[in-house]
This record gives C-alpha cells, structure tokens and sequence, in this order.
C-alpha cells in the first residue's frame, strides 16, 4: 500500500492537525481541551453593584454553571460537532431548561443573529409544568450559518408582581411591597433603550407608589396600571443576565428541505426497437419531450441514473445476468469505458451540448436537474489502468469487485479511499464541479455508506464553500447510526426505511421518528419506489397499493419522490427478488405514457393531484409539525399537519388531516380520536373538513367514523375549513 500523500499539500489537512467542526466558521465551532470547571465560553453575569464578576471567584476553581442555570440547549445534534439543519420557511423549535433557586421568577429569552447580522430576540415561554423547560419558535427565512444562544435573568418585576398580588390584598408588608415595587419602576427607568415618554410614565407611576396620603389600593393601582405593565412588559428589568454558550444553526435553500423528486432514464425515453429486434437509444433530445409532462405532474427535481460512458467487462444482461448480448446496454451504474469515465456522456445520448441543451430544457419547465455521482468503476474505466491504486488489489493479484451480499456487481470495482487519499479525494471534487458547470444543482448519491464518513464530511462542505445552493441527497438504506451520521455531516437529503414500513404500527412509529426525533439534522426524502426496490407490498396489492403508498409519501414527508414506471402499476418482480422484472437498470423500456393515460390505466392524474395539494398548504411542507392520531384497529393510519396562522405568509392557519388505510384488499371502518389541541383547536369544537381528493365536506369533531374502500378511496386528504361550534 502506497503511503498517503504530504497531508500539507491540497485539498486535505493532515487529520491530526487543528480543525473546526464542518459546518462551522473556523472560529466558531473550534474543539479544544476544556479544563472541567472553566469552559471556553463560559456564562456571563449582570450582577448588581458591589457584586464579584464571574471570574471573581475565589480559589482555583470556576463553576461552569452560571449563575442562573441554562441546560439542555435545542436543537443541537447530541456530540455538537455539527449544526443542527433547517431550510427556509421551515418552523424550527427552539428550547433550554432554565431555573433558579428558590421562588423568584425568570425571564428567558432567545437571541439569533442571521448571517447577515440582522439579530432577534425571542421571549421563551414556560413548557410543560415541572419540566423547567422554556420553549419558542422561529422561521428562518436567510440561508446560512445562523449563530444563537439563550439567555436567562431575574424577572424582577414578576416576582414582585407575584409577592405583591399576595401581600397587599393581605395587608402583610404593605409598605415594603410598595416601594419595592416604585424602586423596580426606578429601575427600569435607566433601560437606554426606553424612550423619553416611557420614562416618564414609569417615573410619575413610582412617584403615585409613595404618596403617603393614598390608599394601599390606590399606590398598588398606580403600580398595576395597564399602560405601565405594558412598558414593564416590552422592556423587563432583569438582574443575574446568564447567557448560555452559542450554538448554530444551519439554514438551506428551501429545495433542500421541500420538494418532489421524479427520476427516469434518459436512455429509455424515446429508445426504439428495430425490424431486426436491436434497440435505437433514447437520447437527451428524445428524453426532453417528456420534461414537461413531469412538470405537468408536479415535480420539481428531475433526476437522472449515471449519464456516462458503461463498461463492457463483465456487463450485466437482461434481468442481472452474468452475459449480456451484443445489444445489450449494460447498467448505468458500471461507469466508464473507452468513451471515458465519471467526466464523459454516454455517447448514445448525446454531446456536451446536447446535454447543456436538456438542462436548460428542464430549467425553462421550472425543474431542477439532479444527477446520480456512483463513486465506483467498470473494470474499464481509464481510473482502472492511470490510478490503480485507487482500488482495494486481492492477493491473486484481482481487483475487488463490488459486492452487498447476496447482490454482486460483477460489472463494478469499488474504490479504496486511503491509499492515494488526496488524489482521489482531489479527483472526485473536480467531477462535482464539472457536472455543476454544466448547471447540474443536485446530486443523489449511490451508496454513501460505503465511502469513509471522513470524505463526505469533506467534499460536501468544499462544494458548499462554492457553491451553497448544491444539495446532496443520501442514498444510504444501511444501519440507523451510520445514515444518520451522513446527514449529520452535510447531506440535505436522505433515502429512509420508509420503503419498508406498510403496517399501521411501522407506520406510526416511523413517521414520528423522522418528525421528532431525527428532524434536528436529517431530512427523509420518501422514495416509494427505485430501480432497485419493488416491495412484496407493491407486488401484491395493485393500484390501491400504489396510491396507498404515494398518499403517504406525499402526505407524511416534504420531501417525496418516485422512479418512473410508478404511475404505470410496473409490479411484476423478477422471482425471489424486489426489483421489477426487465429490469430497466439493464435494458430499455419502451412505455406509451399517453396512450396508458388515454385508457386510465395511469395514476399520473392521481399523482399530479398529490402534488397540486402539496404545493398549495404550507402545513405539508413541514417536517417538525407531524402528529399521529389515535384510531381503532390495526388498518387505518390518521396523521395531521398544522400550520399556525403567524408561520404562513397568507396569515390564516393551515390544517391537514390524512386518513389512509394500509390494507390494499379489503374495506374497513374505524373511529378516529382526534387531539384537536394539536389541531389549533379546543376539545369539543365541531369544524368542517373538505376532502382534498374528492371534495366532499364533512362535519367533524373529537371523534369520527371512517370507512375506507382501498378499491375506491384508499384515503382522506383533509383541509380543516373552520369552526362551525
């Protein structure tokens, strides 16, 4: 094995050396050794006169405590070597646990500084009771690293409101609670930020507080006035300031957190077979006529299978057999040839040009183009013979293939990453920028799980530094801590376990997961089906299995996309396997989508109807906000999303109710509980609900009977209208 490279030439620092956390500007997120009892960052006090500073302590010892405690910061990703994510538009959840001793009050507050400076302060509010937990929301509307923190002080005038509210009406301390609370007033007099008018108010209102002649009612009076709470209430008077330590928070573009993916071959779409039984491929200029349909439908990302040159070594056939035919066109994913390797086009589709050209006819429909980056080589890829050491060699002296056992890819290498470290790592920043010039702004990314963590970490922030609008989606269905770690290190997007969960209970438990407890830094990208992946779920339950699934994806996730053949019921598997029988990874497909519509053996209206409702309710355009309601039985799923009035640029609130049975077979009926709290509503209330697919209305509440006839309506997409009760 080779030795790596000087790790002080480009692009890669020795890993050893000083480094700051990705995500981070070099100074704000730097790891260094912390002495325990004296942080880096440690909490800053406003103490009264005569107080000691915080570094005033005596001894050796520094609490890394402030003086009011501020713990159990979020969002934050657990070991913090990252920023928690969000996107645009999305409604981010902020909280800390913050207390004191004893029974004074607090006030907390969150403060965020944009990247572009701009900082807002957002006063928390209690949580749940007993829990200490202070609570907020914010709509990130800049992209960037934004930079918060909590801080936390005494809230002098509530305790002095509540003492007083118990003291006076009781006679008790009458006179002390009185100047106690005139003295608050002086205080909050010297707040710079208060204008003159203020000022006054609060000075005269002190004054009225110590007029010996008036009554103890009439000096409280003067104290609780209206317009004075509401001057106290804008600019509180606080003592003990504690400032947590900063933490960020990474915004994207909003493509990276909302969108529909449609994927298709541009080989297949306009491919044609000849008198003798050979095939003519489809190019980039046949695969551009059926853009705009996919916009017709909906999407807004098109993405493409590996556009390159394939290897002839050991090329697949029909179905993943070991021989292809001289026809045969191999699979997309055994990259390079002769014609050339990870920076060449096939050249059945196309030149440069011609490929400029589809990107611009997929701009001009309002798309984005992603493309799929397959990090591995044909055994004819000039990688093989100008960088050998770039693959794992066997001792027979063999190149490893690639292999996920019990598939084997007898037509792919894999690539070993540490021997030419910087080479390779060099090598594959250079392919991203070139398919970026070309005006490519997503990359699906074929088996991340198999490269080093290390090199993802890399390259996604080296073309994010460039390049911020790129977004990477993960195409990782591996063990739940290594796809989390790959969107933890800067994918935007990531395939799930969504494929696989069909039953009621799979469901429930998974759609609270990816919206709750994974929703800080990974973005579930719901893909109900791939060129690899036909369930026994699909296999078996026809089209109300279909639009069971694509309700769901579209319903359940922002971020939904589906393989193109979906909308034609394609669900005859190959035997004892989950991947469609001709395979279109391995030959062409010939489809007449018109034609298949004409007859109504198509769900492209079915689809293009998900797609309309997405777009028009913001509250489906949000992760965090998924909540699975109760039902009887075991066949019904019921979910919602809210969207509070003040998060939705039209200012009214937005409600989705989804109903949808997983039993692609049979009819069944089940009473629905609803937690309209989770709503935006009051447990009682009656309401009218439209169904978005069908548009009948109905009169709802608490509790409500449904049935579902997956032959006929497999599900409820319900937009709640209004109280009517």
């Amino acid at each position: 094995m080779a030795a790596i490279p000087d790790s002080s030439t480009p692009p890669f620092n020795d890993e050893h050396a000083p480094r700051h956390a990705a995500g981070f500007p070099a100074d704000a997120g730097a790891t260094a050794p912390v002495t325990i009892g004296a942080p880096t960052n440690a909490p800053t006090a406003a103490s009264p006169a005569g107080a000691p500073a915080d570094a005033d302590f005596p001894g050796s010892y520094r609490p890394v405590i402030g003086r009011i405690p501020i713990l159990d910061l979020r969002p934050q990703l657990a070991d913090n070597l990252f920023p928690a994510k969000s996107y645009e538009g999305d409604v981010v959840p902020f909280s800390a646990v913050a207390f004191r001793e004893g029974h004074d009050r607090i006030g907390v507050e969150l403060v965020i500084a944009s990247p572009s400076g701009r900082t807002r302060r957002v006063r928390m509010q209690p949580g749940a009771p007993g829990t200490d937990r202070w609570e907020t929301t914010v709509q990130p509307a800049e992209a960037g690293l934004h930079t918060w923190h909590v801080e936390a002080w005494g809230d002098d005038v509530a305790t002095w409101r509540h003492n007083a509210g118990i003291k006076i009406p009781a006679g008790i301390d009458v006179e002390v609670m009185l100047e106690q609370g005139a003295r608050v007033l002086d205080a909050a007099t010297r707040d710079p930020q208060l204008g003159a008018d203020d000022a006054a108010a609060l000075r005269a209102a002190a004054e009225r507080a110590r007029v010996a002649s008036a009554t103890p009612d009439e000096r409280f009076a003067a104290l609780m006035d209206d317009a004075i709470t509401s001057i106290l209430d804008a600019h509180p008077v606080r003592s003990l300031l504690t400032r947590s330590d900063k933490r960020h928070l990474k915004v994207e573009r909003r493509l990276a957190g909302t969108g529909a993916w449609y994927e298709f071959f541009p080989r297949s779409e306009g491919a044609e077979r000849q008198p003798d039984g050979s095939w003519r491929s489809g190019t980039f200029g046949t695969a551009a006529k059926r853009v705009p349909e996919v916009a017709r439908m909906g999407f807004d990302v098109l993405y493409l299978p590996p556009i390159h040159p394939i290897g002839r070594t050991n090329r697949k056939g029909p179905n993943n057999t070991l021989t292809a035919g001289p026809g045969d066109p191999g699979s997309p994913w055994a990259i390079g040839a002769a014609e050339g390797g990870h920076r060449s086009i096939h050249p059945d589709l196309g030149t440069e040009d011609d490929f400029r050209d589809f990107v611009r006819v997929v701009r001009d429909n309002g798309l984005e183009l992603a493309l799929d980056i397959a990090l591995q080589a044909a055994p004819d890829h000039p990688w093989v013979t100008e960088h050998p050491e770039w693959f794992t060699v066997l001792p027979d002296g063999s190149i490893a293939y690639a292999e996920n056992p019990p598939k084997k890819y007898q037509d792919i290498y894999p690539l070993n990453f540490d021997v030419d470290r910087n080479g390779l790592y060099q090598e594959v920043l250079d392919t991203f920028e070139y398919w970026i010039s070309f005006g490519v702004t997503l990359f699906r990314v074929d088996n991340p799980h198999t490269k080093p963590l290390q090199f993802w970490e890399w390259v996604i922030h080296e073309v994010g530094a460039k390049h911020p609008d790129v977004i990477f989606l993960s195409e990782a269905f591996t063990r739940p801590a290594v796809m989390q770690a790959l969107a933890k290190v800067g994918f935007q997007q990531s395939y799930t376990y969504f494929t696989w969960r069909n039953t009621k209970e799979e469901l429930e438990e998974y759609l609270t997961e990816v919206s709750k407890e994974t929703s800080d830094f990974l973005r579930p990208n719901f893909f109900v089906n791939t060129p690899d992946i036909l369930t026994e779920y699909l296999q078996l339950g026809g089209p109300p299995a279909y639009r069971i699934r694509a309700i769901m994806a579209a319903m359940g996730s922002p971020l939904w996309g589906m393989y193109a053949g979906y909308e034609l019921i394609e669900n005859v598997a190959r035997p004892g396997s989950e991947e469609n029988l001709d395979n279109e990874k391995y030959e062409y497909k010939q489809r007449d989508w018109a034609a298949e519509e004409a007859v109504g053996r198509s769900l492209a209206p079915f689809i293009t109807r998900l797609n309309e409702i997405r777009r028009a309710h913001p509250a489906l355009q949000q992760l965090r906000n998924l909540e699975v309601h109760e039902t009887d039985g075991d066949s019904i799923v019921a979910f919602s999303k809210h969207l509070a009035a003040e998060h939705n640029p039209a200012g009214v609130a937005d409600t989705i109710i989804v109903i949808a049975t997983v039993d692609p077979y049979v009819a069944h009926e089940t009473t629905v509980h609803l937690d309209l709290e989770r709503l935006g509503l009051v447990p009682g209330d009656r309401f009218d609900v439209e169904d978005l697919l069908t548009g009948r209305v109905w009169n709802w509440g608490d509790d409500n009977y449904v049935r579902l006839d997956p032959r006929e309506q497999p599900a409820h997409v319900l937009h709640v209208r209004g109280r009517t009760a």
